[in-house]
């Protein structure tokens, strides 16, 4: 048996504890990025649609040559480069997501030594309100800069689809 932060007993391996599994995906490389501050999370992310282009820029010069073509070119290489920093949100989004679901539950499921012997912890009722405080005021900020980050991108998408219409 483990001690928990409470001093309470608990059988959760250290590292499976959804307070550890917070901080660790907190300091994780590409998740930290929703947490820094404004420029420097729109740096990161248009770092993330500049490596968009220089795939994307390639195989769209293939059908719109830069040359003969440029608005076409621009517009259809800044869409399929807004593709890579889609599926990054979502990546972010997911992780994000399956951390605040173990937080909020009252019932965590864990492994002892290995996929074949799972178990179920229920929290005790300090450590549910102390994850559920996380969620409001340290993970529901996240969700919100990740959802807005998504409606920016699908408005300028749109932007980008309706100058494509009106240059075709």
């Amino acid at each position: 048996m483990r001690d928990s932060p409470l001093s309470q007993p608990c059988p959760v391996p250290i590292e499976q504890l959804p307070i550890n599994e917070y901080e660790k995906l907190k300091a994780s490389w590409p998740f930290r990025w929703v947490t820094l501050t404004g420029g420097g999370y729109v740096r990161k992310l248009l770092w993330v649609w500049i490596w968009g282009w220089i795939i994307a820029g390639p195989i769209t010069a293939a059908s719109f040559p830069p040359s003969g073509t440029p608005i076409q070119f621009f517009l259809c290489g800044s869409l399929a480069a807004s593709l890579l920093v889609v599926f990054f949100l979502v990546r972010l989004y997911l992780g994000w997501s399956y951390i605040r679901t173990r937080l909020e539950k009252a019932l965590i499921p864990y492994e002892e030594s290995g996929w074949y012997d799972g178990q179920t912890w229920e929290k005790p009722e300090q450590v549910l309100s102390r994850d559920r405080l996380i969620v409001s005021y340290q993970i529901q900020p996240i969700f919100q800069r990740l959802r807005m980050t998504g409606l920016v991108l699908l408005i300028l998408s749109a932007i980008d689809s309706l100058a494509w219409l009106l240059v075709n």
